[in-house]
């Protein structure tokens, strides 16, 4: 019988990870029996581990140095002459006596804690690379299936099996998923939590658009054109600022697509989040006013230094431009980095009053209502109808007539 021992074969775990190469398992191996050696001998100074990376065989030599009877001062790294030419007659004073070492010689029990050692170790790096490897894919589309639904959160398992995290806080509010359904998403954030890898995924991160983007528009993908900046409101809308490096490209035509074939598959993909691309411009005063589209701006008035913008429209036109629940207005202003206020065309900025500015008489509840919905000043209460306001909020009929009755004496 061959005292090589196929550890490949002999430890059928090793044939299921999944991440790790075999030259790295072999390195493992070699760690780990050289880890019984010292236990053994001492020290694996004078021993020699070798292990055949394409079959796994191994093959442990250990080298002694041959001294006269009487004179061995370490047995682990010497032998004495009459020990010696029991195994070799040939051999004098000064050589090296080299044996192999046969894993049955360490012992059941030894062998059977380096089987558990090996896959230990085995396992710990496998986590390892599975942790490198979502690490270095931050930001990056992923497809997975939905393995179990629970109240917070959702387990997603990727090709290889590995877990995948879906926090409710980073689910579209309009997702609905069952168990078998495939799900895309990005990597949002890697950690080790007890030396287990936590990798969460997230649909509402701009990076998810961008990357939908990427796939159905080649032009994005190949560089031609060029995102911007990204903001949403998962599930509400989303403005998308693209610019081309190429004048014969309509950055704006091309993510559209033909009668919009390119977005409808990430509008649907986003649960029918309404996504305005606009063309990206260094001129402020242009970028505020394709920020607000739909609505058509009358004049602007900006000032650069506290970065903030005073738009005026039409009354028609007002509502548009805050949109509804104030999404289009606060979005306008993340994408441009404008804090915007929208008037009447007649409104002079200098008469408005910040809506804070009437806490003594209005309850602060309905400010932060007032204020959730875009409507952060007297001017921009004024400028819709009682219907609008109703409409726009959680308020009743008599509160939103007091808080106009209010607003309304300031400017008398």
């Amino acid at each position: 019988m061959s005292s090589n021992i196929n550890l490949i074969d002999s430890f059928q775990e090793f044939k299921e990870f999944k991440n790790i190469d075999r030259p790295t398992v072999i390195t493992v191996l070699e760690e780990v029996f050289r880890s019984m050696i010292r236990k053994r001998f001492g020290t694996d100074e004078n021993v020699d581990v070798i292990v055949n990376p394409d079959n796994g065989d191994l093959e442990i030599w250990r080298t002694r140095v041959v001294m006269e009877d009487g004179f061995s001062e370490d047995d682990d790294l010497e032998i004495e002459l009459a020990e010696a030419h029991q195994y070799d007659p040939d051999l004098e004073v000064g050589d090296d006596y080299i044996e192999q070492i046969t894993l049955e010689s360490f012992g059941r029990r030894a062998i059977l804690a380096a089987r558990q050692t090996l896959v230990s170790k085995v396992l710990e790096l496998e986590k390892d690379e599975v942790f490198k490897k979502y690490k270095d894919r931050e930001g990056e589309l992923v497809i997975g299936e939905v393995y179990q639904i629970w109240k917070k959160e959702i387990l997603v398992l990727d090709e290889d099996g590995n877990e995948l995290i879906l926090p409710k806080t980073e689910q579209i509010p309009a997702d609905y998923f069952k168990k078998g359904d495939s799900i895309r998403a990005v990597v949002s954030k890697v950690d080790m939590m007890n030396s287990n890898p936590k990798i969460i995924i997230s649909r509402t991160a701009p990076e998810f658009l961008q990357r939908l983007f990427e796939l159905e528009v080649p032009e994005i993908f190949d560089g031609l054109i060029t995102i911007k900046k990204i903001v949403r409101e998962p599930g509400e809308r989303a403005k998308v600022a693209v610019e081309s490096y190429d004048d014969r490209i309509d950055p704006v035509g091309a993510c559209v697509g033909m009668k919009g074939s390119r977005i409808h598959g990430i509008v649907r993909e986003l649960r029918n989040e309404n996504i305005d691309v606009i063309n990206f411009t260094t001129n402020h005063s242009l970028y505020i006013t394709r920020a607000l589209s739909p609505a058509r701006i009358s004049s602007i008035k900006i000032d650069e230094d506290g970065k903030a913008a005073a738009v005026y429209l039409k009354p028609d036109q007002v509502s548009l431009a805050i949109g509804r629940g104030g999404h289009n207005i606060k979005l306008a202003g993340k994408l441009t980095g404008y804090e915007i206020d929208v008037y009447r065309e007649n409104d002079e900025i200098e008469e408005d009053v910040d809506i804070e500015e009437f806490a003594d008489e209005i309850d602060s509840w309905i400010i932060d209502e007032l204020k959730r919905v875009g409507l952060d000043s007297a001017k921009s209460v004024l400028t819709l109808s009682h219907e609008e306001l109703v409409r726009r909020t959680d308020l009743e009929e008599d509160t939103i007539q007091e808080i106009v009755r209010i607003l309304q004496s300031e400017f008398e």
